[in-house]
């Protein structure tokens, strides 16, 4: 396989897996009364843990500004809590709170029986065969994010 096979196989699977996940935004908008933004930063922290303001907006791509509006609604509900760095004032760390966490969990639950519905008509050899593939891929862009790092 060439190169430019390689990079086409990706772009295509790229746009496939952006139209599948268009399919998964249809589902409703709000999880647990929370629009999909702020459920989407609260799955991030809960999965990532502890996080800068800065860095969980970059991931986002929002402003911080943005961002922080959707803290102060979460912090407000009691999912997350806000800790200033006593070493470097600037830096805001943000977390998940035990109730947030089970938030988080239960939009994941969500998430998860969405994708499972949306492969739901997968004969069993393309599962599996998905399934082997899938796991080839993570492994090899695990070694590239460790090589990276």
């Amino acid at each position: 396989m060439s190169r430019k096979e390689f990079i086409q196989l990706l772009e295509d699977n790229i746009f496939i897996l952006d139209r599948l996940a268009d399919k998964l935004k249809k589902n409703p908008a709000l999880i647990c009364g929370y629009p999909k933004q702020q459920i989407s930063v609260l799955v991030r922290l809960y999965i990532g843990g502890r996080a800068k303001l800065k860095d969980i907006a970059r991931r986002e791509y929002v402003t911080t500004p943005n961002l922080c509006a959707s803290f102060r609604k979460l912090e407000y509900d009691g999912l997350v809590v806000r800790v200033v760095d006593d070493k470097d004032r600037r830096n805001t760390w943000y977390s998940c709170t035990v109730r947030g966490e089970e938030v988080a969990q239960t939009a994941l639950n969500a998430f998860r029986a969405a994708i499972s519905d949306l492969f739901v008509n997968l004969t069993r050899a393309d599962e599996e065969t998905l399934t082997k593939s899938l796991k080839n891929i993570n492994d090899i862009l695990n070694k590239m994010e460790i090589g990276n790092a």
